[in-house]
């Protein structure tokens, strides 16, 4: 009872940190670096493995919003209504991470290999990172109903994020790759290293789960719905369609991960192939991790005066002029790109700090609107959203590699082929920082002041219950 009664504090936040940091251990090595495993190692064509992520984004629709009704219908135990799912899931999906990375049917043929790619990637993401991730998502709003202590999750789920990313960003690319007599980047082992890797993230996953489930304490309390109507797709995309805050939220976050995404995807090839340098990847992603931890430092304090929304708009309008110059410039010189480059991740990474934030308001208004309390299926809906902004990332880097004439088993690239490739790794992502800016500041309706009023309302109805 004690336990269920802790005020909010430091413990809820280190600990939802953790659960972020547990998911990409997984999520982040995946999409940094399974289109790398699959062409490099496997074999396998940058098309086909983008066909695979846009298939899997497709069963997402159904995975996802059933993931989201089951949260919301189950009846919740002892120890909540979202934790249990975290000691329940944590070993499963690292196993299925893990079973990704393998590399002893490198010999098989064609058919055998995409099929394995096929089963262990949907098995992952489609299944056990779904069953994982909405309840971990939804389970915000049952830890606190304050705003600004949301914002404080959201800030700490993100700084989990960049934690993830620092050891992944970092430490993976010094480990996986190594240069061959000409100095060229190879895969190290030809590509035996992977299940080292992938094993060594998956335990990890796990323990940042545990300390996860922990530390933190729900205390909203949420009613099942019972008697609520199974949610289809169809259904899903209508709600989506009619709330604007939504439609809004979805769109901002559907592109903000797309960028992220094109950004840690085609750097890989990028410093590895066109600056032939991937000791600056590493460092852009240590630079990166730092920025994000300063940025936390201030992001609440800066959401409170200006608004989540309104601070997170110019933050991205001025990562996508970064980008544009980095593009115009056409620079040869892997510090120059590393450090601008660097400069416009500081946009991404304060949206990222409070988007999580923006999902339990949007939850509150919906509430607001309709009387009716659903965070699974709300948060499933997004992450469903997520993981199509995911799947475009990974489609359009296997198609533009393709496009481009990539050679996946060639050591050295032609030079028409790495200005393509530069070309793509600056402008694509530029024009998606634009397209977050526009869904923010037109569509997006919640702004600082409308929250403020949310949660007045919500609060009166409470006491009043």
């Amino acid at each position: 009872m004690q336990q269920e009664t802790r005020a909010f504090g430091m413990r809820d936040k280190v600990g939802y940190m953790f659960g972020d940091f547990g998911n990409d251990f997984t999520f982040l090595f995946a999409s940094s670096f399974l289109m790398v495993f699959y062409t490099k190692v496997m074999g396998i064509s940058s098309a086909a493995v983008g066909t695979l992520f846009l298939v899997a984004r497709f069963i997402d629709a159904f995975t996802d919003i059933t993931m989201g009704r089951i949260v919301d219908k189950v009846k919740p135990a002892k120890d909540g209504r979202f934790r249990p799912w975290l000691r329940w899931v944590a070993g499963p999906v690292a196993i299925a991470s893990f079973l990704m990375y393998q590399t002893f049917f490198i010999d098989s043929s064609m058919t055998v290999k995409i099929i394995y790619m096929y089963v262990t990637y949907i098995l992952w993401g489609s299944v056990c990172y779904t069953a994982i991730n909405i309840p971990y998502g939804s389970m915000a709003s049952a830890i606190t109903a304050n705003p600004d202590e949301r914002t404080a999750l959201s800030t700490f789920r993100s700084v989990g994020a960049t934690l993830a990313n620092m050891v992944i960003g970092v430490a993976a690319p010094m480990i996986i790759y190594t240069a061959d007599a000409n100095g060229a980047q190879v895969i190290r082992n030809g590509g035996q290293i992977f299940p080292v890797v992938a094993g060594i993230f998956a335990v990890c996953a796990v323990a940042c789960y545990l300390i996860c489930y922990k530390c933190c304490t729900e205390r909203v309390k949420i009613e099942p719905q019972q008697n609520a109507e199974p949610v289809s797709f169809g259904k899903a995309l209508g709600s989506i369609i009619s709330n604007r805050a939504m439609l809004g939220i979805i769109g901002a976050a559907l592109f903000l991960l797309l960028s992220q995404l094109l950004i840690m995807g085609l750097n890989n090839f990028v410093y590895a192939d066109y600056f032939g340098d991937i000791k600056a990847l590493s460092t852009f992603n240590l630079l990166t991790t730092v920025c994000s931890l300063l940025t936390a430092t201030v992001v609440g304090k800066i959401s409170a005066r200006f608004g989540k929304k309104e601070s997170a708009t110019v933050g991205v309008l001025a990562s996508a002029a970064i980008y544009v110059l980095l593009f115009v410039i056409r620079t040869h010189n892997p510090w120059v790109f590393m450090i601008l480059s660097t400069v416009g991740f500081l946009g991404l990474g304060f949206f990222n700090m409070v988007i999580w934030a923006n999902i339990t308001d949007v939850i509150d208004d919906a509430e607001v609107r309709n009387g009716k309390r659903e965070d699974g299926t709300i948060y499933a809906v997004y992450s469903f959203a997520r993981k199509v902004g995911q799947a475009l990332a990974g489609g359009l880097s296997g198609y533009a590699l393709a496009m481009i004439g990539y050679q996946e088993t060639a050591t050295v690239q032609t030079e028409e082929v790495l200005g393509g490739l530069y070309s793509i790794a600056t402008l694509a992502p530029a024009l998606m920082f634009v397209c977050v800016a526009l869904m923010l500041g037109v569509v997006y309706p919640l702004s600082r002041k409308k929250v403020a009023e949310n949660t007045a309302i919500l609060q009166k109805r409470r006491e009043q219950k």
